[in-house]
């Protein structure tokens, strides 16, 4: 078993609430839309259920015993009397009320697609876009709640050479569409279509430089099939990097959409991306380009190890410091701060008499915009057993927004031993308004 490195907590850790101040027409709209009711997701069971909706269930399966009585989905026999097929056949019940006709004929024709689209077999092809894998739409981790987690971005699509090889003519926007779906059912391979279970994912898209009046056309058909043949398999839907316009149209459409969609909305505007993501989804679960310690190498070594979350205000410094670093171990780590600015550097101190302290980096600033700060260190002489320690330090003045270092320990090779520290150190330097 690999050896884990203790790590102290930060000296005085403080929580702060931002101040009150005034905020813009566009920037309440999209305060409103963080604000509202999260979404919370059907349990599936059957308990759970209204005598109606019961009901429903019911009259459902005996209209598919008459036509479709040997179908399946996502692996599903659909009329298997089990709890996956009831999770399935309530999610298409949900998306039309429970109105059994609507729900029947919306299912029908989803497997029709289906079979039409050859979506059962779509995994195992190769549709040769790896330039846009892990780029325009990829899974990539899961959610607090353990909900899969798919990312969106087409900003790479303003560059016209890309979007011509892409999207030139109708077969290439076929073949995309098809690898989009094809994108979405790998996520779905990670639900479990159980009562009480995982049952959907969250959709995180980035707006940032997307070509809109381009992309339209793809949007719009994308957006079709997901709404006709996935339905209730989205949890949440979180939009980042959004412009002041789409705020605007969100609050001309809003009174249109039901309380259940809008509670899946997710508004994040420009320049919150990482602290938006922090509420849903841990630090080590985010990827590196929106402010998160994920990176796709990172992914060929099993789950992440657990990011160490804290807070700091003003004038403070805070020192965090992992204990028992002997000679010839080495530990890597990964360093990002959320919300503000922040000095950082990491030192090496040994316990040993005549020892001296080692600078492992120099005092650097972190943006908040800044992707997370990956490096290692290894104690090669004995002199050199020690410890790794971090240390924060926050202006006198009081701050709105609350810097969030989170630290991840990757690795730590060697025994634990408490000969020293390594320690990493942080100031916030950038004044508030």
């Amino acid at each position: 078993m690999e050896p884990t490195a203790p790590i102290s907590n930060p000296q005085n850790p403080c929580q702060q609430s931002p101040q009150k101040h005034k905020k813009s027409f566009v920037t309440s709209l999209i305060s409103s839309t963080i604000r509202s009711p999260s979404f919370r997701e059907d349990t599936y069971f059957l308990s759970h259920l209204k005598s109606s909706e019961r009901k429903a269930l019911q009259e459902l399966k005996t209209k598919l015993e008459t036509s479709h009585g040997s179908d399946s989905i996502w692996g599903v026999p659909l009329l298997d009397q089990d709890e996956e097929s009831n999770v399935i056949l309530l999610k298409f019940l949900r998306a039309r009320d429970f109105k059994v006709s609507d729900s029947f004929q919306m299912l029908a024709n989803c497997l029709i697609w289906r079979k039409h689209f050859e979506v059962d077999e779509i995994l195992e092809h190769d549709l040769g876009f790896e330039e846009l894998e892990g780029v325009v739409a990829y899974m990539q981790g899961c959610d607090r709640e353990k909900h899969p987690v798919c990312y969106n971005a087409f900003g790479v699509f303003k560059d016209r050479d890309m979007y011509e090889r892409i999207f030139g003519d109708e077969e290439k926007l076929k073949k995309f569409l098809r690898w989009r779906v094809q994108v979405l059912e790998r996520g779905i391979r990670l639900l479990h279509f159980k009562p009480g279970g995982v049952n959907s994912i969250i959709q995180v898209t980035d707006l940032k430089d997307m070509p809109k009046r381009e992309l339209r056309v793809a949007c719009n058909q994308i957006l079709s099939l997901f709404q006709d043949n996935y339905p209730e398999m989205v949890a949440r839907k979180i939009f980042l990097n959004v412009p002041w316009y789409f705020s605007v149209l969100y609050s001309m459409f809003s009174p249109f959409l039901t309380h259940r969609t809008k509670s899946k909305f997710v508004i994040c505007k420009e320049g919150n991306v990482a602290e938006t993501l922090y509420k849903f989804i841990r630090p080590e679960d985010v990827p590196v380009q929106y402010g998160g310690l994920s990176r796709p190498s990172d992914l060929q070594n099993g789950p992440p190890k657990p990011a160490s979350e804290f807070t700091v205000k003003g004038w403070e410094k805070v020192s965090i410091q992992i204990e028992g670093i002997e000679s010839g171990a080495t530990i890597t780590w990964d360093i990002v701060v959320g919300g503000w600015e922040l000095d950082y550097c990491a030192e090496f101190v040994p316990i040993a008499e005549g020892s001296y302290t080692i600078a492992v980096e120099k005092s650097r600033r972190i943006a908040a915009t800044e992707e997370a700060i990956h490096n290692s260190f290894t104690a090669k002489k004995s002199r050199q057993i020690g410890a790794l320690r971090r240390q924060h330090r926050l202006p006198k003045k009081e701050s709105r927004r609350v810097p969030i270092c989170c630290p991840q320990i990757h690795s730590y090779v060697g025994l634990i031993k408490h000969f020293g520290s390594l320690v990493f150190v942080y100031f916030l330097v950038s004044s508030f308004c």
